[in-house]
């Protein structure tokens, strides 16, 4: 009956993909039969600009719903981030694709639960030292918002008929097959994965059958689809520039560096600047096909 689009992790301001870029992603969604598409977060680091995103493509007969990543939460309220005034804004909030499929959009949160630290005040400290986060203004400590989201979940699930299919969309990472365990000396980012989501999340969508598939980012890891406690989990998440796998084609195809190295490549590409957003326009359609989750309904 028709195909739902989900897109994480846009960053189209980090990213400066441009009305000529969202126009391409318009059409490759068109040309795929997309009857819905949901932003799951992330899209942009300014809410207006978000809306903005998500009117471009209402404007073009997508109709589009989106829910909160923690980027857009730095420039929110408390009040805003959970029950945001929008009709497009899903956030404990389903949108009926079809007799028989539902769309649940939730925000999602994170409680330490993935960090290999077990004490809570190291893990803090790094937070307020560099992580992103330590901008956003929230009520209550993380372990309590996301003990209340997880809570809140399974009171939504239970109240969902059990006759009909839910797709769930969130940010944030829901299930412990998809943290990845660093070793050697890149093992000290095993700490940040307390930054990533709560296994508790998906252990509450364990008990729910009709949960069809779910839908995060946040990572900035693709992964290939999972198949966990009968429901499928995708992850693919479109990420920032110099982790696409077209910037890589660009800096080696171009012999710009011996090897390709994600914390060097801003420097070496505002050098080439104009090369690589001709490269970008070229070959984003090839780069979104990775990055987006397509699901028939």
């Amino acid at each position: 009956m028709g195909t739902l689009a989900v897109i994480s992790d846009l960053h189209v301001d980090i990213n400066q993909l441009l009305d000529p870029h969202l126009q391409l992603i318009a059409d490759y969604l068109q040309q795929n039969q997309v009857t819905h598409l949901h932003l799951a977060g992330d899209v942009a680091n300014k809410k207006q600009r978000l809306l903005d995103v998500v009117a471009f493509f209402q404007n073009r007969q997508v109709p589009t719903t989106f829910h909160w990543g923690n980027h857009e939460m730095v420039d929110l309220t408390e009040q805003e981030i959970e029950a945001f005034d929008d009709p497009a804004f899903l956030n404990f909030q389903t949108y009926r694709l079809s007799e028989k499929t539902l769309l649940l959009g939730i925000n999602g949160w994170y409680d330490y639960q993935y960090s290999d630290l077990t004490s809570e005040a190291e893990i803090l400290r790094l937070k307020n030292l560099f992580w992103y986060d330590r901008m956003i203004q929230r009520k209550g400590s993380d372990k309590e918002i996301s003990q209340a989201i997880n809570e809140r979940l399974a009171e939504t699930l239970a109240h969902l008929p059990q006759d009909q299919e839910i797709f769930l969309s969130t940010h944030f990472v829901p299930q412990e097959a998809f943290i990845v365990r660093q070793t050697g000396k890149y093992a000290r980012w095993n700490h940040l994965n307390a930054f990533l989501g709560s296994p508790d999340f998906g252990a509450v969508i364990d008990q729910y059958a009709n949960v069809r598939a779910v839908v995060f980012g946040h990572t900035h890891r693709r992964f290939e689809k999972k198949e966990l406690a009968g429901t499928s989990y995708y992850c693919c998440p479109f990420g920032y520039y110099y982790e696409w796998q077209l910037t890589r084609r660009f800096v080696l195809e171009n012999h710009l560096a011996e090897a390709y190295s994600p914390t060097k490549v801003r420097t070496l590409l505002r050098n080439h600047h104009e090369a690589f957003e001709d490269y970008k326009t070229a070959h984003l359609l090839e780069e979104l096909a990775q990055a987006i989750t397509l699901l028939p309904y």
